[in-house]
């Protein structure tokens, strides 16, 4: 949603000096010191590899506020002795030790600037505690505008998630909030009322009783994990679990949610074995043995954290009980179960370096529902449920965003990302190969960040061809390919259009009743045809528009 600022507000800002030249500053680009100081790999981040944290923190339902510390170990890089630490406002920093000594900081913005005292030493590994407390901005609409959710089920106990990707971690807690580095191993450790039970990412280690009666919860991660996949899930949670035969052994399946909701999920949740077994069949094993699977109710509609998936869909299939494709197939399955899974092969696993490449996560991820279809409803149904998303495309702006200014592109991401794929698939025009090259992504690219080139370059090499106008046309280029054509003396003539330079992509067609592909290209190409009244069908699989010019 677009913010406009108001005339007398704008105003004021003139008055007063430095506010307004930056406000100027970003009208002027687009995008503030800010959104760089987030979004770029800055100096006082490159000199440090991330290698562990321990997330201690206390909730406090009473005055929605957390406070706590983040134990941070990385190995050194470069020497150098300046660090960033990220938190948004209105949270605060209030120390910050190495060694048992306090160290110096300077906050701008969301960025603060640790000033250290000891020794960087190439190839030594060092730690920092940073203690921190405050009410972190609360969820307006999560998961898209993220932060914490604070509510009470309808027993007036309180039900507490968190939600931030994009708004980024640091909404919550003090971590380098960049994608590019991920965490290697966490602990996280939260402490809440004694009536309530917290479940976060990995496997509980253990529950320790206070004092004062609350609980901390201790939950470990083992495998490497990004950001805003690290999430807090706070209610009167009733469980139950499951193990699933996988490719890798048995899978640990565990399900939390509000006691009254309990018949209702352990119906809707025999979901998630289906899910593992479509998507271990298409993607490969499920990337998290070693930290299970967990699927957590939440107060709000999903989100794909790793590990510990959240559901708010209301126990029904659909997308809140609507089908997005309108062809009907949308109500086999609950959408937020396959979708956010998804999101464990594409975004956990294989997850993208700086937030621009988004499509790397919600491409794949849309596109795995067509492919949940296909595995237990058959290749039309899955096929048809894709061609039928296409009608929320708005093709507005290029699906990759700006780089280091943490922007992402259009939310054409999803559903055109997903015919693209889907057109992809049509030209590979071999099943198996296109499963190998699921398979091969997943396990080439194993709890990696990754850029789009690296996406590009791989799927031109297992594809076999150059496919660097491919993508340029549909995740740089707002513009459908159009195949151009006319008939005249027993000839068909066409060509690609409302292209980009040098694009050249073949396609299947139908020429009077004859299936063959064609390789056209951005210059007028000629094939000889013998009916005098010639009819030329598209094969529908493909994302492409046709115009015939002699009609």
């Amino acid at each position: 949603m677009k913010k406009y600022i108001p005339f007398i507000c704008f105003t004021f800002l003139i008055c007063n000096g430095i506010k307004a030249q930056n406000l100027l500053k970003k009208l002027e680009n687009g995008f503030s010191r800010q959104d760089s100081l987030r979004g770029s790999i800055t100096k006082e981040r490159a000199w440090w590899d991330l290698k562990y944290y321990h997330l201690d923190i206390k909730i406090n339902p009473l005055d929605s506020t957390i406070t706590g510390s983040n134990t941070i170990r990385y190995q050194v890089l470069e020497e150098y002795n300046r660090m960033q630490i990220d938190l948004q406002s209105p949270m605060e920093i209030h120390a910050v030790t190495q060694d048992g000594k306090a160290l110096k900081y300077t906050r701008e913005g969301n960025a603060f600037f640790i000033e250290l005292v000891t020794p960087q030493k190439i190839g030594t590994t060092k730690e920092i505690i940073v203690f921190y407390s405050g009410k972190p901005k609360i969820a307006v609409n999560p998961p898209w505008d993220g932060g914490i959710t604070w509510k009470k089920d309808s027993n007036g106990n309180f039900f507490i998630a968190s939600s931030c990707q994009g708004l980024g971690a640091s909404v919550w807690w003090p971590n380098k909030d960049h994608m590019y580095d991920e965490v290697d191993s966490m602990l996280i450790s939260v402490n809440v009322p004694k009536n309530l039970t917290d479940v976060s990412n990995g496997r509980l280690l253990s529950v320790k009783t206070l004092k004062d009666g609350t609980k901390t919860y201790n939950w470990y991660v083992s495998n490497p994990i990004n950001n805003y996949g690290v999430n807090i899930n706070i209610g009167d949670y009733a469980t139950f679990s499951e193990k699933y035969k996988g490719e890798k052994g048995d899978l640990d399946c565990t399900y939390y949610v509000l006691k009254a909701n309990l018949a209702k999920a352990k119906k809707q949740f025999q979901e998630v074995p289906r899910m593992l077994k479509a998507f271990e069949h298409w993607f490969g094993p499920y990337p998290f043995y070693e930290d299970s699977y967990k699927l957590i109710e939440a107060p709000y509609l999903g989100m794909e954290h790793q590990s510990s998936v959240t559901y708010g869909n209301g126990f029904q299939n659909g997308y809140l009980g609507r089908d997005l494709s309108g062809t009907g197939w949308g109500l086999k399955f609950d959408f937020i179960i396959i979708h956010e899974s998804g999101h464990e092969w594409f975004a956990n696993n294989i997850t993208y370096k700086d937030i621009a490449d988004m499509w790397i996560h919600e491409s794949f991820t849309n596109y795995s529902e067509s492919l949940f279809l296909e595995y237990y409803y058959g290749k039309e149904a899955g096929y048809a449920y894709v061609r039928g998303i296409r009608k929320n495309i708005a093709n507005d702006k290029p699906i990759i965003g700006k780089y280091d200014v943490n922007n992402e592109g259009s939310s054409d991401m999803y559903y055109k990302g997903a015919n693209m794929l889907h057109t992809l698939r049509q030209i590979v025009n071999d099943d198996t190969k296109w499963r190998a090259i699921l398979r091969g992504l997943n396990s080439t690219f194993y709890h990696q960040t990754v850029t789009t080139k690296q996406i590009e370059d791989f799927l031109s090499q297992e594809v076999g061809m150059d496919l660097s106008t491919f993508f340029n046309q549909y995740l740089r280029d707002t513009r459908i390919p159009t195949l151009e054509y006319y008939f005249k003396d027993k000839k068909l003539n066409y060509r690609w259009t409302n292209c980009v330079a040098g694009f050249s992509m073949p396609i299947k067609i139908t020429l009077n009743g004859v299936e063959k592909v064609l390789y056209p290209q951005i210059n007028w190409k000629k094939e000889a045809f013998e009916n005098e009244n010639p009819k030329l069908e598209i094969d529908k699989n493909f994302y492409v528009a046709s115009f015939n010019i002699t009609e």
